[in-house]
């Protein structure tokens, strides 16, 4: 089967299509045929050594965590799943960006009928990343949500299930992206410029913000905390050192469960939520993909189609 690698750190241009064996599923393991493989930041960030201190790559190292496709086999003692049953989920092996990908029964869950091939195949590191980030935050009816990268995959659907619990939201994105958050009730701040602070206090009308939901970095910690908001209102999937401020540093993988899955899907599926595909590409373009994103400001997901 085809497979993306790399052997060393570097950009984009260090990623590979290698030929690599078949994989056989063992004892409680599952094997999908790869139909949509979303990509990721962390995924960019894990290649070029980034983030080498907390998740090293192992050479010669594979890519990817989200998925979607067709159980192509299943090893013993495996039970809920056969041959031909469609399903999204993720593998925690980096290894999602192929033909084919083991993984376990309980990190996959059935895909609604509903849901497009390339929706359900990066749903899991945005999805389960909005979950907990409004979660973690507690945000609810009444509360002033801030939420950074408003436009992007995770902080589009973060801004989204703020809203759909009864949150008014400010969403930080540039001009382009102001009237498509307009569209899901979402109050648009340009990031950039001076005083930013002021900017979201005047898209309120002063009402107080009483949460933020960060998924760039730093600066918006911080910005939580010029505007008064608690600490433990705040809540960050890219700030790994805000902890030391008090706000609470979260990571989507202690959300990640069939349960959840099912609902983000289920939400998606019904019109609950909407989480737009930026651009498709196959297994043999995964450079020009990475490129893509790494370019920024992408509404939405890209997604590989093995």
């Amino acid at each position: 089967m085809r497979a993306v690698r790399f052997d060393h750190y570097g950009d984009a241009g260090v990623l590979e299509i290698a030929e690599v064996g078949k994989p056989e599923p063992a004892a409680g393991q599952v094997r999908v045929a790869v139909r949509a493989a979303g990509i990721n930041p962390g995924e960019a960030k894990i290649r070029t050594g980034e983030l080498h201190e907390r998740w090293p790559a192992r050479f010669p190292e594979g890519e990817g965590s989200d998925l979607a496709g067709v159980v192509d086999a299943v090893g013993p003692d495996v039970t809920g799943f056969t041959a031909g049953d469609e399903v999204l989920g993720y593998t925690n092996d980096r290894a999602s960006h192929a033909e084919f990908v083991l993984t376990g029964p309980d990190q996959i869950v059935a895909k609604p009928a509903g849901l497009s091939w390339p929706q359900a195949g990066s749903l899991f590191v945005v999805g389960t990343s909005a979950y907990a980030l409004v979660q973690t935050a507690g945000v609810g009816a009444g509360d002033v949500v801030v939420v950074s990268a408003a436009a992007g995959g995770v902080g589009s659907l973060a801004s989204q299930w703020a809203r759909n619990l009864g949150a008014a939201v400010v969403g930080l994105a540039r001009p382009a992206n102001h009237e498509w958050l307009r569209h899901y009730g979402v109050l648009p701040v340009d990031y950039a410029g001076p005083d930013l602070a002021a900017r979201v206090r005047q898209a309120t009308g002063g009402r107080p913000v009483t949460a933020v939901l960060d998924t760039y970095g730093p600066p918006y910690v911080q910005l939580g905390l010029d505007l008064g908001v608690s600490p433990d209102r705040m809540a960050t999937i890219a700030d790994f050192g805000a902890g030391e401020r008090g706000a609470k540093v979260v990571q989507h993988f202690t959300v990640a469960s069939p349960p959840v899955l099912t609902e983000i899907a289920e939400a998606l599926a019904s019109g609950r939520l909407e989480m737009p595909i930026a651009a498709t590409y196959p297994l043999t373009q995964v450079r020009d993909a990475y490129r893509d994103l790494e370019r920024g400001h992408t509404r939405g997901k890209i997604v590989l189609l093995p």
